[in-house]
C-alpha cells in the first residue's frame, strides 16, 4: 500500500514558483525590505538584488559618502538607473530597493510596468527601534534623528500607499513568516508569480 502522507511531502518539495516579473520590496528604512526580501528570494529560489549594495558596488563607495561627496540628487540619477538595470534583468528575482526610490514617480512607473511592489508597513516606533542604533543612515545624521525620521515617515507614507501590495509587519513576526505573508500575497498574481510542479 501506498505512503499518501509521503507522497504528498514529496510532492510539496518538488514544487516550485515561476517567478514572471521581478518583486521589488519598498518602505521605509527599518521595514524589513532587505531581510524579507531574502528570505523570500530563499523561498522562491529566485536571486536576491539589493539597489543600494549595487550603487556602492559600482561606485566603490558607501552610500553615506556618496550622499557627502555628490548630494543626494546624484544619488538618485543613479538609483534610478541601477533599478531600471535591475528591472530588465532576464532572470526575475526579488529587489530591495532604499527607503526613497519610490518616491520618485519615474521608478514608481518603472516598477508597475516592468515588476510589482511589495510595500512593508510598519509603525514608527518600530522602524525608530530598528535604525536607531545604524550610522549607516545618511538621511538621519541629524541634530534629532527620531524628529527626523518622523519627519520623513509622514512624508512618505501616502507615497508608499501606492504599492501594488501593502503589507503590515509587526515586531512579533518572524523575517520568515513575514517572508510567508508576503508570499501569499503574490500568490493571488499570476502574472507575476506561478505554482509549478
Amino acid at each position: 500500500m501506498k505512503n499518501l502522507a509521503g507522497e504528498r511531502r514529496h510532492a510539496r518539495q518538488n514544487m516550485g514558483w515561476k517567478v514572471r516579473k521581478t518583486i521589488v520590496m519598498v518602505g521605509m528604512m527599518g521595514a524589513g525590505k532587505t531581510a524579507v526580501g531574502k528570505a523570500l528570494a530563499e523561498m522562491l529560489d529566485v536571486p536576491f538584488l539589493d539597489s543600494d549594495a549595487e550603487i556602492e558596488r559600482a561606485a566603490n563607495m558607501s552610500i553615506a559618502e556618496i550622499f557627502a561627496r555628490d548630494g543626494e540628487a546624484f544619488f538618485r540619477d543613479k538609483e534610478s538607473q541601477v533599478i531600471g538595470r535591475l528591472l530588465d534583468a532576464e532572470v526575475k528575482g526579488v529587489l530591495s530597493t532604499g527607503g526613497g526610490a519610490f518616491l520618485a514617480e519615474a521608478n514608481r512607473r518603472m516598477i508597475s510596468q516592468r515588476g510589482i511592489s511589495v510595500c512593508l508597513e510598519a509603525d514608527l516606533p518600530l522602524l525608530w527601534n530598528r535604525v536607531r542604533h545604524k550610522d549607516s543612515r545618511p538621511l538621519l545624521r541629524t541634530p534629532n534623528p527620531y524628529a527626523t525620521l518622523a519627519a520623513l515617515y509622514e512624508t512618505r507614507a501616502p507615497v508608499y500607499a501606492l504599492a501594488d501590495l501593502r503589507l503590515r509587519t509587526r515586531a512579533e513576526y518572524s523575517i520568515a513568516e513575514m517572508a510567508q505573508r508576503v508570499l501569499d500575497a503574490l500568490r493571488s498574481h499570476p502574472d507575476v508569480l506561478a505554482e509549478v510542479t
